[in-house]
This record gives C-alpha cells, structure tokens and sequence, in this order.
C-alpha cells in the first residue's frame, strides 16, 4: 500500500521488465473498500471509497491507476475497471455506508 491505496503489485524492483514506481491501482483499492464492510469496518469503508471517488476528474472519470505523491491520474484512461469496480463497491456499501446510500440515493439508484 501506499498513503493508504493499494498497489496491484510490488513495484520496487525490475522483476517484470518495467520500470520501479507504478502508481496504486484503482480497482484494488476499490476492493479494498469491499473488504473492510463484511468486517464492520464501515467507517473505513466508507472513507476510503469517498477518498477514492474524489481521485475522479472533472467529468468523474478514473485512470487504472493513480500517483498519491504527484496527485494525478496515470495510465490507461478512462479505464473501465476502475468504473466498474467504482459502481461494485457502491452497490456493496449502500447496506453498510450511510455515505455511499445517500450517494445512491441521490443519483436515482436502486438496488
């Protein structure tokens, strides 16, 4: 992890012919969020998908990943996975997030 967003894989060394330094990935951190809820962590749940939809740009849309330091979004975007994974833990939330239900709510969603 890095300031609390999870990477998609270790990035500290050449092992894979890519350069060390890769932002956290999206949708990992997204599942991160999924995770915490079945463990009544839902103040962290929460949170972290808050954190998470404020990476968003301008016209809410999401890069496959994200650099914490720099605050910008890197690699392929937009990214369908990210977006995906933005509306699974959305879903999965509205039960145990009073933020993520409003969230629904105010959009029109319904379960």
């Amino acid at each position: 992890m890095v300031d609390g967003l999870v990477m998609g894989y270790c990035t500290s060394a050449e092992v894979d012919g890519l350069p060390a330094g890769e932002g956290v990935f999206v949708p990992c951190s997204f599942e991160l969020a999924d995770n915490y809820a079945p463990q009544n962590r839902n103040a962290e749940a929460g949170a972290l998908f808050e954190r998470l939809l404020s990476l968003r740009n301008d016209v809410g849309l999401l890069a496959e990943e994200y650099d914490p330091h720099a605050r910008k979004q890197l690699g392929n975007f937009p990214q369908a996975f990210s977006h995906v994974a933005l509306i699974r833990t959305g879903f999965n939330l509205c039960d145990v997030s009073p933020v993520a239900s409003k969230r629904a709510t105010d959009l029109g969603v319904s379960e």
